[in-house]
């Protein structure tokens, strides 16, 4: 029994079964390569849902940590530390907005956002008591908390999970008329992704974000935008808005925020939504901890510096080009922004997972999304010889066919 083996015996024993990852078992990363416990080396084309945007244990990032974790780690919010304010202070003047609130998962800056839009519908806006509406987009992926499932359209996320928080209208994704459509007096926001990974590497038509902003200017909503995927460099603009110059009404950031050291979310604002907030209306034991700010800090110079976000330009409108010569029978499109692509499989060429784990086995690491699409997002340092590598390899699974009657006849 390889070491892999063994690892996997013990995670399908103790592990609650809520997750269907790869069978790879991995002890180690640098850059845009990791490694399995058995020696095997992979490029790492999913970067943990973007949330490595800066390559597994960056040096400025592990020595930030190191430094950080010997002074102090936690001190909660009833005292100020060191660390958070210079944090705060660095995420905003690179937003462009004047308030931040810390938190710590992804899920809790939505949930942040969600209390902080309905809480100006009420005070600033003038809705009338528990009439707030937000307005979401189909296909959306916000989290996992059960409010958030409550605005969800994948009918998996929500099986077993209710009752749902009521609030929330649902439009398709990228739909101006509909969205004009259902806006009313009691619509305090607008929440959505500016490019939808989760649902497939979903681009929206080009100029729908800046017709949002117009309409949602006019209708006195706040625009929310979820950055959580797609910002800090990942779709080749520091912030996905900046492709349209659509400037949000606040910002939902995690996943890179902290690189993937340690986990560190923030919702951004101007004053007129942030002011809403007052001492004990909202907080986190964690959020804010020196820790995380200290990795933060790193983790937002290391972008600026290394320029990451021209870098996933560059390379992702390369990347996407060469995998549409592949013109493969198999896919329907290749489509993305940046370093976020996805290659949609035909159905009647099989679903997303075997072509998955074929990568895998040629030292590619990929993850299925909605069953039919690849998605390729590697870190935003990979050198364009680490993509070249990956491209034959790429092409060689890409011709095949998954089909069920293929896999008869195969066995």
């Amino acid at each position: 029994m390889s070491r892999s083996e063994q690892f996997l015996d013990e995670v399908y024993k103790f592990s609650a079964n809520n997750y269907k990852p790869l069978n790879v078992v991995l002890e180690r990363g640098k850059g845009p390569w990791v490694w399995d416990v058995d020696g095997k080396k992979y490029l790492d084309c999913l970067s943990a849902y973007s949330a490595v945007n800066q390559g597994h244990c960056h040096p400025a990032l592990v020595q930030a940590a190191k430094e950080q974790v010997e002074r102090l780690t936690l001190t909660s919010r009833a005292f100020h530390n060191d660390q958070m304010g210079p944090f705060l202070h660095q995420l905003c003047d690179l937003a462009g907005f004047a308030k931040a609130l810390p938190m710590n998962t992804g899920a809790e800056a939505v949930e942040t956002a969600i209390k902080a839009v309905r809480k100006w519908g009420y005070k600033v806006k003038k809705i009338p008591e528990g009439k707030a509406e937000i307005i979401v987009s189909a296909g959306n992926f916000h989290g996992r908390t059960t409010t958030i499932i409550s605005f969800s359209t994948e009918p998996q996320y929500k099986d077993g999970f209710g009752p749902f928080t009521p609030g929330f209208k649902i439009i398709p994704f990228g739909d101006i008329a509909a969205l004009e459509k259902a806006i009313t007096p009691n619509t305090c926001a607008f929440l959505t992704e500016p490019l939808q990974g989760e649902a497939g590497v979903i681009v929206a038509p080009a100029g729908w974000l800046k017709k949002v902003r117009d309409l949602c200017t006019r209708h006195n909503v706040l625009f929310v935008d979820d950055e959580i995927q797609t910002g800090l460099g990942r779709t080749g603009k520091m912030f996905a808005w900046q492709w349209e110059g659509a400037r949000p009404d606040a910002i939902i950031v995690g996943k890179a925020l902290a690189g993937g050291m340690y986990p560190v979310s923030a919702f951004i604002a101007d004053e007129n939504v942030m002011g809403v907030f007052k001492p004990g209306d909202h907080g986190s034991t964690f959020g804010g901890n020196p820790y995380g700010a200290a990795i933060g800090r790193a983790a937002l110079k290391v972008l600026v510096e290394e320029k990451l976000a021209d870098r996933a330009r560059e390379l992702g409108d390369w990347f996407m080009a060469e995998l549409r010569k592949m013109n493969s029978p198999q896919v329907v499109e290749v489509r993305g922004k940046g370093l976020l692509i996805g290659v949609e499989i035909k159905v009647e060429a099989g679903t997303a997972r075997p072509y998955c784990e074929a990568l895998a086995e040629r030292g590619i690491l990929c993850k299925e999304t909605h069953d039919q699409v690849v998605r390729f997002a590697p870190a935003l340092n990979v050198a364009k010889a680490d993509l070249e590598w990956a491209l034959p390899k790429i092409a060689e699974v890409l011709a095949m066919s998954f089909a069920p009657k293929a896999m008869a006849a195969v066995h």
